[in-house]
């Protein structure tokens, strides 16, 4: 039943005996009424009006929901034969549930999301103040310095730490400390995080490592909490190392903008006080690896914390064909692959370019089904390392590809006819990456310090592509846009940070000081001199580059011949090696 109207009818006709009226909370009412019992059949004729009550099963409750009637009540106390009574349901269980179910699951979610972003050790949503250093796991084979060449200085300081570690009586029995801090310095790809993977490998002691960007979280307060739960860890495990790869993300100069993050520095103070604070960590050695000392707090630098900073640089001569063997263990080589002429070739190369050129190599002799990788294929991958991929699906016009050709030559021709510049070893209009074509030369020996005719040779070269455009078609492209950025970078920085300009003096203009460590620089400095100096500055530069120009003119106009010559070999072969290219322009009239 669920029409209350009926409910009605059915108490009026006196076939209800008990009566239950429960009142809800929300203003409604539920009616639980129970029919009286059937009577027994007494073999009369069923009629109309005992019909019903033979029909209907006997005890049957009706239970109808509805609006709450003020004259139900005095009906039912009309009525003597029918017992009822009321009560008052309060649903604060259910309505307490309504609230915990989706606070819970809410919860639980927010759980789930949070270990899953935070992973590993130090996630979780009760883990947001824990130390997501990771505790190196001796599985496997370990890393040593055995894996590490090229960085021979670098070895012995990180040797001489790993010995305070194995037996400090040695050390400090004549009054010297343990070293605090090792600050690992140098450009990206030289080897730091690898060489910190060796002294763990050596040392045998307990290893932890996390990056910078590791302690810094979006609750105020983490990275604090991290760097105290950290060095805890390594209390617990002393003599320890802790390792922090990418220190700048976390230790730069506090105060010098006005975009300060405030978590960053009470991480950095922290680190600080940690490091050599009133309750300093003993028996724990901290290094850290990083490519932008600049940046660093001064008070991260001191004696006491980080005491030892060790420059990891690019690799020389020696140090490349030593990682070049150490890259090569399981390579197998052809007895043309001259590591020592690879090394050569390579220079300015990091360790980390060196070991993708020997990848690239071995990947070129596979896909040419080669037994070993030979001298080509390193000569191939240094080329895709240097210059790109070949764009083999780049079609260029006649035109564009004569320009190309004598271009290229141009700046091959003055590398050849101006005395001291580096030899060129190959030339070539087959595109790739970004450029339509490529001439190499190569210095015959690293070289660590420029002299000013130096630096006048390259942007004369530089300057050799645009010229030849200009003196064979009487018309200049785009192609040497890169040509002039370069030499103009170079011409600025012989004016104003190298003191080479007679009118502007042994002075550097200039606020900023330059990464050592990296290509670009990150920020621009103010300029630090007046408006006269920098329209001079702009007058020396350009004196530079015109002279450098002038000079390339009066190379090609005297080599003309020589160029043709080039020129119509690169259309005709489109790469020549420096045997070729010296045939060519050496070659004597019929």
């Amino acid at each position: 039943m669920q029409d209350y109207n009926e409910f009605l009818r059915m108490l009026n006709q006196g076939k209800f005996t008990e009566v239950e009226i429960l009142k809800n909370d929300d203003g409604t009412i539920t009616v639980t009424a129970k029919e009286k019992l059937a009577e027994k059949p007494t073999g009369k004729e069923v009629t109309k009006e005992n019909a019903e009550n033979q029909t209907v099963a006997a005890g049957k409750k009706y239970i109808i929901t509805t609006l709450d009637d003020p004259q139900l009540i005095p009906e039912l106390k009309s009525k003597p034969e029918v017992k009822y009574r009321t009560r008052r349901e309060s649903r604060w269980f259910a309505t307490l549930l309504g609230w915990i179910v989706p606070v819970a699951l809410f919860f639980l979610l927010w759980s789930y999301l949070m270990k899953r972003m935070g992973g590993g050790v130090g996630g979780g949503v009760i883990s947001f103040g824990k130390s997501r250093a990771k505790l190196l796991q001796e599985t496997g084979r370990r890393v040593t310095f055995e894996d590490v060449a090229g960085v021979e200085e670098a070895k012995e300081d990180l040797r001489e730490v790993i010995e305070f570690l194995r037996d400090p009586r040695k050390f400090t029995r004549l009054g010297g400390r343990l070293p605090k801090g090792c600050l690992l310095i140098g450009p990206p790809g030289t080897g730091k995080t690898l060489l910190a993977r060796a002294v763990a490998g050596e040392a045998n002691v307990p290893f932890f490592s996390i990056t910078g960007s590791g302690f810094v979280e979006m609750f105020v307060g983490v990275g604090a909490s991290r760097v105290r739960d950290m060095f805890d860890e390594a209390k617990k495990c002393a003599p320890s190392i802790i390792f922090v790869d990418e220190l700048d993300a976390v230790g730069g100069k506090r105060g010098v903008s006005i975009l300060a993050h405030d978590e960053r520095e009470q991480t950095l103070n922290q680190l600080l006080a940690e490091m050599d604070g009133f309750e300093s960590a003993t028996g724990i050695i901290i290094m850290a690896a990083t490519n932008r000392p600049e940046v660093l707090d001064p008070a991260l630098l001191r004696p006491g914390r980080f005491d030892r900073q060790i420059v990891v640089p690019r690799p020389d001569v020696r140090g490349r064909e030593a990682i070049l063997k150490v890259h090569t263990r399981k390579v197998p080589l052809a007895e043309d692959a001259d590591l020592i002429q690879i090394a050569k070739g390579t220079a300015g190369f990091s360790g980390a370019d060196l070991e993708n050129l020997v990848n690239e190599a071995a990947l070129f002799a596979a896909k040419n089904q080669e037994d070993s990788v030979s001298k080509k294929d390193f000569e191939l991958a240094r080329d895709k390392v240097l210059m790109g991929s070949e764009r083999k699906s780049f079609a260029m016009s006649p035109e564009e590809k004569r320009t190309t050709a004598y271009h290229e030559a141009g700046h091959t021709l003055v590398a050849k006819y101006i005395p001291g510049a580096d030899p060129v070893h190959k030339v070539t209009i087959i595109p790739r990456g970004m450029a339509l074509g490529f001439t190499e030369s190569r210095p015959e020996e690293d070289r660590y310090s420029y002299t000013k005719s130096y630096l006048k040779i390259q942007l004369t070269m530089l300057m050799g592509g645009r010229v030849a455009e200009e003196v064979v078609f009487g018309e200049i492209s785009t192609g040497a846009s890169n040509d002039i950025q370069k030499a103009t970078e170079m011409a600025h920085r012989m004016a104003t940070e190298w003191g080479m300009s007679g009118k502007l003096g042994p002075l550097k203009y200039g606020g900023g000081s330059r990464n050592p460590f990296l290509v670009t620089q990150l920020m621009e400095f103010e300029k630090g001199y007046s408006e006269h100096t920098a329209q001079e500055i702009d007058q020396e530069v350009r004196v530079f580059v015109d002279e450098a120009y002038h000079k390339a003119r009066e190379i090609l106009i005297q080599k003309r011949d020589a160029l043709d010559r080039l020129a119509a070999k690169l259309l005709e072969k489109e790469t020549l090696e420096e045997k070729e290219i010296d045939e060519i322009i050496y070659q004597k009239p019929d």
